[in-house]
């Protein structure tokens, strides 16, 4: 990505674009999200979305990898109660929908299998060090600690806007999230729960 000198207007531009991009890449993905409509709804133009992001496929890679580290910002894991951690994912994801449909298109239109970024832009190395910790102390079921964070997260998915079954949104009533919170607290207990 070039670098730009942020002026105040340059950085309400690029803000203005990562924005709207956004909302592009999750409604349309990659592919099918349009430069034209980016720049028409962040009321800019081609030359400062290029100067900034150096490409459509560049919007996307920083989009991509801001909405990773919000993830990892705003719901960080706490191990000892990874009942908690899936539940505050799940709020996350009805607050933030968009964050699901963004690595869904990732995974669908560039890493079809294995990790969904490259070794060197994962961010989860923080969460499977404290699931470590926390299977040595005893409090978490052994093995694979990538395998007991992907369960985790598969589980706080089960109404995300990927669930093949529901998609919930923050509009429905608060006692139906509150049952569905529940019951993801007890299965995800369980299912960690140390042999």
């Amino acid at each position: 990505m070039p670098d730009l000198p942020l002026t105040s207007r340059g950085a309400a531009t690029r803000g203005r674009i990562l924005d709207a991009a956004t909302r592009e890449f999750a409604e349309h993905g990659i592919a099918g999200a349009r430069v034209e409509r980016i720049v028409a709804a962040a009321r800019t133009n081609k030359a400062q979305l290029y100067g900034y992001f150096g490409s459509k496929e560049g919007l996307f890679d920083a989009i991509f990898s801001g909405s990773l580290e919000r993830i990892v910002n705003v719901v960080p894991i706490d191990a000892t109660d990874l009942a908690d951690w899936a539940v505050r994912l799940y709020d996350e994801y009805l607050r933030r929908p968009d964050l699901i449909r963004l690595a869904t298109w990732a995974r669908l239109e560039r890493r079809p299998a294995g990790h969904l970024v490259e070794d060197a832009d994962r961010l989860d190395d923080g969460k499977l060090g404290a699931i470590a910790d926390a299977q040595a102390a005893g409090l978490v079921r052994a093995g694979d600690p990538f395998d007991v964070m992907a369960m985790v997260i598969a589980m706080s998915m089960a109404w995300s806007p990927v669930s093949n079954v529901y998609a919930a949104t923050a509009d429905e009533p608060a006692q139906l999230h509150s049952r569905r919170r529940a019951l993801l607290r007890d299965a995800v207990r369980r299912a960690v729960a140390p042999d």
